[in-house]
């Protein structure tokens, strides 16, 4: 397997072979985001991807494959079908592949395309929502609103293919953490996704939003703050069926639940912490990670 760069990966693909098909990613302006800063964005020939495909055929265990980079979903239709058979063929045990995407791309293609995707073994995608906020994602340059974000969901699960989405913790600062829980709660109620993980904002030197809070333009909630952002999040969303973690290292409490059938005693898990100020059930920052 030949990578170029860092390769980043969502939790629930640690056993996943890693597939590198696109170099950094196809949006790559967000705010908060450094893991493509020192990519520019290619896809891979076919050719390159299909040596990878032989490679990894020596590997029987490989059950699932994740396509890297930022956004496989970009990869022209036509070429992405062939990289999706060309994994049937080779590695005929995979059973579930998985890749990023964002609201664009997910947006470009048709019911049609992404029905067949399905058919071809895509069974999930993972969808850096980060906020329901309309200004924040503006702030943020997310490169899609609301409406976008919503659209873009409801298109992978119309499809029948699951959707994992990704929320950020404390993206709203301080003084705007109440508004984005609350409105994260509404787009994440709005999209029913299959999975969400929560993650925890770590501020990355170089970035735009490094900037800002040594401007002191923007200041992060502090842990109790992050985790009554994340207690208002979960109380004020409803799934039909939904898997909520944040497990993510970025994160101070762990939590995995399955929602709405655990809201109850998740909740009451988050704020006896909070109430009792347990610091000893938290991540400390030295085991804190991207």
């Amino acid at each position: 397997m030949k990578y170029e760069g860092m390769i980043i990966r969502p939790p629930s693909e640690a056993e996943s072979l890693l597939l590198q098909v696109t170099v950094g990613c196809s949006h790559n302006r967000c705010t908060f985001c450094a893991a493509f800063k020192d990519k520019r964005f290619r896809i891979k020939s076919l050719a390159e991807i299909e040596e990878d495909i032989r490679d990894a055929a020596r590997c029987s265990w490989v059950r699932r494959v994740f396509l890297c980079d930022g956004d496989a979903l970009i990869i022209p239709q036509q070429r992405l079908l062939k990289i999706l058979e060309s994994i049937r063929i080779h590695l005929p045990a995979v059973s579930r592949i998985g890749l990023y995407a964002n609201a664009k791309s997910i947006r470009k293609k048709s019911a049609d395309e992404l029905a067949q995707l399905r058919e071809r073994g895509l069974g999930i995608v993972y969808l850096g929502v980060e906020t329901g906020n309309e200004a924040l994602l503006r702030w943020i340059n997310k490169g899609a609103g609301y409406a976008e974000m919503v659209d873009a969901g409801r298109r992978i699960k119309d499809a029948g293919i699951c959707l994992s989405a990704t929320v950020l913790l404390g993206i709203g600062g301080r003084d705007g953490s109440v508004e984005h829980a609350e409105d994260t709660a509404r787009i994440l109620t709005d999209i029913d996704p299959d999975y969400v993980g929560a993650l925890t904002v770590m501020v990355v030197p170089g970035t735009p939003l490094h900037g800002m809070m040594t401007r002191c333009e923007f200041v992060l909630p502090d842990r109790f703050g992050l985790l009554r952002e994340l207690e208002r999040m979960i109380s004020a969303s409803d799934f039909t069926d939904c898997f909520f973690a944040s497990n993510h290292a970025s994160n101070y409490l762990p939590i995995r639940a399955r929602l709405p059938r655990e809201k109850d005693r998740t909740l009451a898990f988050i704020h006896q912490i909070i109430d009792n100020r347990q610091d000893n059930m938290l991540r400390s920052e030295y085991l804190r990670a991207l």
